[in-house]
């Protein structure tokens, strides 16, 4: 499927036209793939279910897919999407020192991801909500589906992506502040997070299983759970570094660390697959989507797996 290019993102400056192009991209990517029916006139129709009256089948559209459509009226919101991003200081790498040009970072990365799942639900009649996090909510909001709102996100948006907040040394309350807004946000939604997961020590911070709590609170109040995992794969988890020393600073707390990545690679890879491997369990366990989502790959990985969960709502 075809993406815009990370490389290509510094050249424009505004969230609205960035979005709109990551999912026109994205839509000619399904036009093109073996999957051209599937969400591809998702604007004005729904998919025919066995049963339903025929009255507002577009026999037009059948005509060109051969596939049932129903014909959408203006009124209708088939969703409802309350997306959640870890804006802990963590998400704010890689830093500009540390940044090829034209890469995004982790919080960026999930700005952009959350603006174009937003076209998307505006385009499809969705209701959509925003709340950041860190060690207290940064922001929140209600669901709705009006352009207003649309824009009014898209703000916020540019704003949580500012590598200037990187200085504040947020540090992350995931299961506390999980707990908060299970209860802030409309039952029965779907729930999108973006968060890279990573904690602070367990004397400072919660546990996976404090946070995986939380999310039991989340679906216990009838969410369904989208979690995207969002990391630098080529530095976080393969520790792809030059060869020679290294000053190493947790973005959380300011400590700092000098060494030579040679040194550490395999131990730092065999903990980290462990802490994905108990993640991705977790998810599992209970029935949480859970997708990989690396800043270095685009766009197309997160608007195709939203769009599966969402297909799964009705």
């Amino acid at each position: 499927m075809n993406s815009i290019e990370l490389q290509e993102i510094n050249r424009f400056a505004n969230f609205e036209l960035l979005a709109k192009q990551v999912v026109e991209g994205f839509i000619t990517g399904l036009h093109r793939s073996p999957f051209h029916g599937f969400s591809v006139e998702f604007a004005e129709h729904r998919q025919y279910n066995t049963g339903e009256s025929t009255r507002y089948i577009d026999w037009k559209l059948y005509a060109r897919t051969e596939k049932l459509f129903i014909k959408r009226f203006e009124e209708e919101t088939n969703l409802r999407c309350h997306i959640l991003i870890d804006s802990s200081s963590s998400m704010y790498f890689p830093t500009d020192s540390d940044r090829p040009p034209g890469l995004r970072n982790k919080i960026s990365f999930s700005a952009l991801a959350s603006a174009a799942l937003i076209e998307l639900m505006r385009r499809q009649r969705d209701a959509f909500g925003l709340s950041a996090f860190s060690d207290i909510i940064d922001f929140h909001t209600p669901d709705k589906s009006s352009v207003v709102h649309q824009k009014y996100l898209y703000h916020h948006l540019e704003l949580l992506s500012d590598d200037k907040l990187s200085i504040k040394k947020k540090k992350s309350d995931t299961a506390h502040l999980l707990h908060q807004i299970a209860e802030m946000i409309h039952r029965r939604s779907l729930v999108v997070i973006f968060s890279d997961m990573f904690q602070p020590s367990a004397e400072e911070s919660s546990s996976l299983d404090d946070i995986f709590s939380a999310l039991q609170h989340m679906l216990h109040n009838r969410h369904e759970i989208l979690l995207f995992h969002v990391t630098d794969k080529k530095h976080e988890i393969q520790f792809d570094f030059d060869d020679r020393p290294h000053r190493f600073i947790d973005l959380e707390s300011g400590e700092e660390i000098k060494l030579h990545p040679a040194e550490i690679r395999q131990s730092y890879r065999k903990a980290i697959s462990q802490f994905e491997n108990e993640l991705r369990l977790k998810c599992a366990q209970h029935r949480i989507g859970f997708v990989e989502a690396d800043i270095n790959e685009g766009f197309d990985n997160v608007l195709w797996n939203f769009l599966v969960k969402r297909s799964k709502q009705f």
